[in-house]
């Protein structure tokens, strides 16, 4: 591993929403990265944009790289950037780092994380909150499994794109975090959409509400940053309702399997399937307002 951050090499695989700026972060601030995308025409544009290098496969990416990282969209995905011939595994050099930000099940961080070890290679999982404008602003919230030494490695690349970042535990820690989070941000959305339709119901103007009661105990990020909007109509804010079905489907596959009782977390989820019905899946996830609109 190398030691002097302006010698560090990076590979970053996936430049979608999320994955374009964080790998743009690495680059600016004075790492030399190696970019993947299965679009080559992103992968060229965001070369075009920071500079750095592009790959045609995630497997020449990775070559010589010291950490290698993953943002893509869910579990089979992952296993297509990281297996075969064309995979990371196929090139990482020993000692090198595998961490992977895609929000997936534990059971595959699991996974990886075996396979790293009988390559000689260490893994991390990580996934993110904080949305794209986190990812933008460099501002994201980092939820790590894995072990304490290859978090070490992968702190110099983490902190350029994050304002928190935190080991849980073990290989799958932080993708059982991430779940904890998701069902937070459920059941918040639903209770401040539930909110804002009631106050409309009762003939209030639900901004001078919302004014009022985001200064008190009912204050959350998502009426501080979608209350106005859910009142106003608007759903482009980024983390789509498909995103969020998918999530909440790893969860509640989770929780069947540990034995915790999600009913909430349940039902939120039929919200978004019938947001999904409804040709809504590209909306952001707080677009459950809308099952309460004519």
């Amino acid at each position: 591993m190398a030691t002097d951050q302006a010698y560090l090499k990076v590979a970053f695989i996936g430049l979608g929403v999320m994955g374009y700026p964080m790998a743009g972060h690495l680059q600016q601030k004075g790492l030399q990265v190696c970019v993947y995308n299965r679009s080559s025409a992103k992968a060229m544009a965001w070369v075009q944009q920071y500079g750095g290098q592009s790959a045609v496969t995630p497997a020449a990416a990775a070559a010589d790289a010291d950490l290698v990282m993953l943002c893509v969209g869910n579990d089979q995905d992952v296993r297509s950037v990281v297996y075969g011939e064309d995979g990371v595994l196929s090139t990482m050099k020993v000692g090198a780092v595998l961490v992977d930000h895609t929000t997936a099940s534990a059971d595959l961080a699991r996974e990886l994380a075996a396979a790293c070890t009988s390559k000689q290679l260490g893994f991390l999982d990580a996934p993110v909150s904080g949305g794209q404008l986190g990812a933008q602003n460099g501002l994201l919230t980092i939820m790590v499994g894995g072990a304490q030494v290859d978090f070490e490695k992968a702190e110099v690349v983490l902190q350029r794109y994050a304002r928190s970042y935190q080991l849980l535990g073990a290989a799958g820690s932080g993708q059982l975090a991430k779940m904890v989070n998701q069902i937070c941000i459920a059941g918040v959305v639903q209770g401040l959409a539930e909110a804002l339709h009631f106050a409309t119901q009762a003939g209030l103007d639900a901004k001078a509400v919302l004014a009022v009661i985001s200064k008190g105990a009912a204050q959350s990020w998502q009426m501080e940053n979608r209350g106005n909007t859910m009142v106003d109509g608007q759903f482009n804010f980024g983390f789509a309702v498909d995103w969020m079905r998918k999530d909440l489907g790893i969860t509640l596959d989770e929780a069947r399997r540990n034995g915790a009782q999600l009913p909430l977390t349940a039902l939120v989820d039929q919200f978004y399937a019938e947001l999904q019905a409804q040709g809504g899946g590209r909306l952001d996830t707080s677009s459950l307002i809308k099952r309460f609109q004519p």
